[in-house]
Formats: C-alpha cells, structure tokens, sequence
C-alpha cells in the first residue's frame, strides 16, 4: 500500500469509528444516578512508602461499594494517603485529591506532590493519594499475567503470520486470565464508578468541596466527576487533556500519529548530539539506525531478553516526555558501538514484573465506552495507520488487544459537562501524543469557565511542575489565589508558555538545562504511571 493511500484509508479508518459522545452543544442525557453512599471517615495510620514517609503522610482506606447500585452489598478498600496543610487552619483550603492517570496508575505516593509546587503555594492544602479500584494497595488489586509485558516477546509488527497468531492468542489468554482472577470486580471498574470513588473519599475526608489535580487519563476521571458533582469542586488542574468525544478506540490510533512525531524530534535531537552519541548527523540517520537495530533484535534479541518489542518500548519513553532522553541515548550508543545490552535492560526494567497497571488500564478502557469485537476491523485499522505512523502502532494495537475479547461488557461514555464548574487550569503541550492537544481545546469548550496554557511545541505528556517558570508561575497564583488569567475568544489556547526544555547530555557544549530536584521527581513520578 502506498502512503497516498493509507493516509486517505486511515481518515476514513478514524472518522468511521466506533459510537462517540454527543459533541457539546447537543442535547445533554440524563447523568447516571445511583443511590446515596456514605462511607465512614477514614482511620489514619502509617505509611510504608519510604517518600510518603519522608513528607510526613499518613495513610489508609476508604471502603465503598463495588456496585454503587447496592450500596449495602459488597465493599472493596481504596488506599488513601494525606499530607497535611502547612498554614495555619484558618488559611487552609481543603482537600486537593491528585491522580496520576493511565488509568491503572497508582497516586498513592502523590500526596507528596503538593511540595513541587514553587513558593510554598501548595502548603494551604491537604494533599490526597489514592489507588483507584483495583489498583496498587487497594483491595482488590487486580493482575492477570504478571509477566505479559515481559521479555523477548513475540515481534509486534505482524508481518508473518506466526506473530499475529501468538498475539491473539495472548490476547485472549490474558483476558481469560484476568476474568478467572478479577471476577466481579471487572463488571465495576468504569471511570464513573471511579467518580463515584471519588465522591466517597470526599464524604470520608469529611469535606463540603474538595480541589483535584488530575494528570492525563486522570483529566477524564476529572471531567466525568465534574460532570456529575460540579458543586463538589473548588480548584481544578487538569495536565494532558484527554479528548472526551474519542475514548477509548480511537483515541489510540490518534496517539500512533502523535508518537511517531515526537520520536522524529528525539531523533533530531540525538542527531544535534552526534558529538556525544555518534549515531548519526541528522535525524534521518539516527532513525535509519534506530529500525537497522530494531531488525537484528527481530533475529537475535540483546542478552537473549531484549528483542524488538522491549526495544520499541524503551524509546517510547523519549515520545512521552524529554525526561530521560539522555538514557535512552546513551543506552542506544552503548548497544550500536560496543553491543553494550545491560542499559537497555536496565531502562526496561527487570524481574519480577508486574502488570498491575497494564490489567487496570484494560479493564477501564475496554469497558467505559464501545470497543470492537471484529478483529478483522481492528487490523485494517491499525496497519492502515501503521503506514502512517510505524514507531508504535502495532505495539499499541496489541497493548489494547485484549479488550477485542474481555469479558465485561461495554458502556456508553459521558458525555462530559463543565459548565457547573467555576474555574479550572488546562495545561497541555502542543505535541503531546499520549493526550494530543486537540482534546484540550474540546475540553476547553466543554469547561466555559477554564484557561488553556499552551506548552507551545512540545513533546512532554503532563509536565506541569517541572519548572518552567511561566506554566509554574500561573498554577502558583491559581493555587494561592483561584486568579486564573484572562479567557480568549476563539477556538485556542489562553495563554502560551515554553514548554518543559529539552536536556543537553554531559559532554555537550550547549549546556541548556541543568538538572533540578522539582524535575526529576516529576519524572520518577510521571514513570510511575507509564503502563509496562
């Protein structure tokens, strides 16, 4: 197939897709309804987390419905965690609940986050973790297959039939699995029934409104909970918008297209770094290398454990974020001149895996709107956008492969509503893949009441607090004050900021950026919300 060709099939693939939210505008549904809960207060303890620790947090759960429909039936825990305010009381502006996203990304330990807020304008709240259900230290904490995304695993790009053939049935197997060990719970694990969550944690933590500060998918937990409670929220973040007319199906295929470009700017980057890396004058050459490397694994994996697949997934971190570019890189020099393999294992990580996130994330997205069932569709789709975008397509269809066959049913998504909200704070970047920025400015218009802030070319997904000083200054006031800056007419951002700088490695000349202390935790807190 030619590129003229797949790029018009893949159009016609992604506006034919599957059932979406009615736009803003259209005549609103009624919002889902469920009987009244009241869940007791939350008896707080010790943390075992040794940075939880270290910000003087306290931890427990919160128990609640695993059907909101039978509030009386049978519970699960939610793991919550707390770091008090550090103003005096009369200055205190409640409880802020962070989450980190995925879905299936654990926020327990970001109840210390309200410390990488600059200038001490986090201190006047209480800073609110929590596991989602199913995740991390709530109970049940769902897992399938620990070791699904583990080593030298089938190539994903299924040009013999043998691949395809070993991926569905992976697939299949791995919903089975998790059908055999999630049982009920996966009947009950939609982004509402995590509003719900939510709204049951609030009425724990004893407070009339809460804030909340939601990361990527963390956004959409955000969006449907102000759909449904806007008199609950006082302050909003919202960083890496997800679309709400595009979850979940086609919302993949938009992140194969954004990914591919983000990983054609890490390439030019390594490139302008030739001095240090030597792989390359331009970003053509390094990527030339990058897919010759990619095909030996295909035929003789790194240390026997790193193939194509594990290889794929490690750069896929420098099109999420610049964090870790300079890893990735030397990891990458390392491997083409002295067939160094360590560094790459090292940066995919090691034994024992777990798939904790992976499960989680499948047993969101598989359930809170249609997916299709038809593998025939889903092949054309994803090798029509494959001619378009290879970085990450097939590793991303096969990512999503088990919900072609999970074993819970579909839902109708929200359809999302911030007009009752009375301010928020979007940030997005402009070539966000994970969350591409089309769906902040749907947000945008969804929240009449909110300010977009425009990382303007950049590749990082959710980068907020990591200090750029425009972004940072405006989420400090907003913070300190609830002062947002003024709304612009028209379709686009409100305000336009640098976004999160790209390194320079040691030994470059450019020394452009320095490594500071707020970045680097937002990077190992970013990584613990990456699904592996």
């Amino acid at each position: 197939m030619n590129r003229v060709v797949a790029a018009t099939a893949a159009a016609c693939a992604v506006l034919g897709g599957l059932v979406m939210a009615p736009t803003a505008g259209a005549a609103a549904p009624e919002k889902p309804r469920f009987p009244e809960f009241v869940p007791e207060p939350v008896q707080w303890g010790e943390c075992d987390d040794p940075r939880l620790v270290a910000a003087g947090a306290e931890c427990g759960f919160v128990s609640v419905p695993l059907d909101y429909r039978h509030p009386n039936g049978e519970k699960i825990q939610l793991a919550v965690s707390r770091v008090l305010h550090k103003t005096p009381d009369r200055q205190a502006q409640g409880p802020m609940l962070v989450n980190p996203g995925g879905p299936g990304g654990s926020g327990l330990v970001y109840a210390a986050f309200g410390g990488l807020v600059p200038d001490g304008a986090g201190d006047a709240y209480d800073w609110i973790g929590f596991d989602p259900r199913g995740v991390g230290a709530s109970e049940p904490s769902l897992s399938c297959v620990p070791d699904h995304d583990g080593y030298d695993r089938p190539f994903y790009v299924p040009v013999k039939r043998e691949y395809e053939r070993a991926w569905l049935r992976r697939s299949e197997n791995y919903a089975d699995a998790c059908e055999a060990d999630g049982g009920s719970l996966l009947d009950h694990m939609t982004t509402v029934e995590s509003a719900l969550d939510v709204e049951s944690i609030r009425k724990a933590l004893g407070a009339e409104r809460i804030n909340y500060y939601g990361f990527s998918y963390g956004t959409y937990l955000g969006q449907v909970y102000a759909t449904m409670f806007p008199d609950r929220l006082d302050r909003v973040v919202f960083d890496g918008n997800v679309d709400p007319t595009r979850v979940w199906y086609r919302s993949n295929l938009d992140q194969d297209l954004g990914f591919d470009h983000n990983i054609e700017v890490y390439f030019d980057w390594v490139a302008e770094h030739d001095g240090v890396y030597h792989l390359g004058t331009t970003g053509r050459e390094v990527e030339r290398r990058y897919y010759t490397e990619l095909a030996g694994l295909v035929r003789e994996p790194a240390g026997g454990i790193i193939g194509p697949d594990e290889w794929a997934d490690i750069f896929l971190q420098a099109a999420y974020y610049v964090y870790g570019w300079e890893d990735v890189a030397t990891a990458f020099a390392g491997w083409v001149h002295d067939r160094d393999w360590e560094p790459l294992r090292d940066l995919y990580g090691t034994p024992p895996f777990d798939d904790n996130t992976h499960a989680v994330y499948l047993a969101v997205v598989c359930t809170d709107a249609p997916w299709t069932s038809s593998y025939p569709r889903y092949k054309f789709d994803n090798w029509v956008t494959h001619f378009r975008a290879p970085f990450a397509t097939w590793g991303n269809a096969w990512f999503n492969a088990p919900c072609l066959t999970w074993p819970a049913r579909s839902h109708r998504p929200v359809d999302v509503d911030g007009s009752g909200v009375d301010s928020a704070l979007l940030i997005n970047e402009t070539h966000d893949a994970a969350t591409p920025y089309e769906g902040a400015l749907e947000v945008r218009e969804r929240f009449p009441n909110a300010v977009l802030v425009e990382g303007v070319n950049g590749t990082t997904h959710s980068g907020s607090l990591s200090g750029v000083e425009c972004t940072d200054s405006i989420i400090v006031e907003y913070l300190r004050t609830g002062t947002l800056p003024a709304r612009q007419p028209g379709n686009r951002s409100d305000v336009r900021c640098d976004p999160v700088p790209e390194p320079a490695p040691a030994g470059a000349a450019d020394r452009r950026t320095e490594s500071a202390g707020p970045a680097d935790l937002r990077r190992e807190l970013a990584e613990t919300a990456l699904p592996r």
